[in-house]
């Protein structure tokens, strides 16, 4: 069988509605942990994960930040209408459309639609002090998506201010309950520093600062790199085969002294997340694409998503795919790669930088879950038996594993 031929339905599992962690714990690094390593199941504490990682490992940690991205409209009619932005449109740049003032435009999704007919919609708002109406334009739209201009008339006010002051944090739907107050601390982790994504890398909500602590102690190296997760995340496989899912592109952006560190580190890298895994897997084929394309541009790196499977794209060693990205680097005078992924990882993938994950539990029938089976030979349904059988709880704030 080959990739694109796997069934979505050999990947499903019952999940209750009570086994999905509503709330997280009190205490991050109180919920639990399995520990799963060569078909071995035990479990622990999270706060113990440090003493079950090899002395030599190097952790990569996603850093982005979880944006208030939902803006909240109401017609004179009543209408409630949800503008959900998504990723930027102009400027393209995370960081300089957070810095616009005056006007940006978004890539949207855009809830109740069919009350939205034609204009803008406005939004009076106090920002800092400044009163201001924020306007939303619905320029075109494409699929789902709608490319939304937004404008507001005090030009001392940025667009991160805007969202800070008027936007509503995304929790995931599946938790079936609004935003609450708590979730703006509970629902970021405690490393988060750039601002982007609509969704939190959940594997990530369970350090503290102690935990850190720890793992800084016990000599482990850690790095940062970014991959902001898009709502994509949250769809649903609904084709029958996973050849007939797209993947969502997701901007990602990692340091040059990371990649030296990653050269330094191979064999030896345990990613937080599956969104550190997308970016870290997704460097390797960066390195392919640029052993035959070195003057490539930023877009011409986007990993394609079936562009893993593809014959001749596993042909470079590890440490030459990362050369090349250094090497290019230095061709443009730039201390860190700034692109795109839409990599789908699943059964039949073979990992190239990640020796060891720690994830949370994922939905039935997702490509999260794809990624873990990968990653454990198949071996996905004995640890979630295990998990099932053990109390554990599920989902973004659930407890949490570390598959070695």
């Amino acid at each position: 069988m080959t990739p694109k031929e796997i069934r979505i339905e050999d990947y499903n599992y019952p999940l209750p509605d009570e086994r999905i962690a509503k709330y997280p714990l009190a205490k991050r690094d109180e919920s639990k942990l399995l520990l799963y390593q060569n078909g071995k199941i035990g479990e622990s504490v999270f706060k113990r994960l440090p003493e079950f990682l090899p002395s030599d490992t190097l952790m990569v940690f996603n850093n982005t930040r979880v944006i208030q991205a939902r803006l909240l409209f109401h017609k004179e009619t009543g209408a409630r209408i949800e503008v959900f932005c998504l990723e930027p449109a102009e400027p393209r740049d995370y960081a300089l459309i957070f810095q616009t003032t005056g006007r940006c435009q978004w890539t949207c999704l855009v809830g109740n639609l069919k009350k939205w007919k034609s204009g803008p919609l406005e939004m009076p708002l106090t920002v800092s002090g400044h009163p201001l109406t924020l306007r939303a334009e619905r320029l075109e739209s494409f699929g789902d998506s709608h490319r939304v201009e937004f404008s507001w008339d005090d030009t001392r006010v940025t667009f991160a201010e805007l969202l800070d002051a008027a936007g509503v944090l995304p929790i995931p739907p599946y938790l079936r309950r609004e935003t609450e107050r708590s979730d703006l601390k509970t629902y970021q982790t405690v490393y988060s520093k750039i601002k982007g994504s609509v969704a939190a890398p959940t594997a990530g909500l369970h350090f503290t600062p102690e935990v850190l602590a720890a793992i800084d102690t016990k000599g482990i190296g850690r790095e940062e790199v970014t991959l902001h997760v898009g709502a994509g995340t949250f769809k649903p496989v609904k084709s029958e085969t996973i050849a007939g899912h797209e993947m969502h592109t997701e901007f990602i952006s990692v340091n040059r002294s990371t990649i030296e560190r990653l050269l330094e580190k191979l064999g030896h890298i345990i990613a937080v997340g599956t969104t550190s895994v997308r970016t870290l897997e997704s460097l390797y084929y960066i390195g392919v694409l640029l052993e035959t394309n070195p003057e490539a541009t930023s877009e011409e790196l986007v990993v394609k998503q079936w562009m893993p499977y593809e014959e001749g794209s596993n042909r470079l060693t590890v440490e030459r795919a990362l050369r090349n990205i250094l090497a290019y680097l230095d061709r443009r005078g730039a201390d860190k790669l700034v692109t795109a992924t839409q990599i789908i990882i699943v059964p039949g993938y073979e990992f190239k930088l990640v020796r060891g994950i720690v994830t949370n539990f994922h939905q039935p029938q997702s490509t999260l879950l794809l990624l873990v089976s990968a990653f454990v030979k198949g071996d996905w349904r004995s640890i979630y038996d295990y998990a099932l059988a053990h109390d554990f709880r599920f989902l973004s704030y659930g407890d949490s594993s570390l598959l070695l």
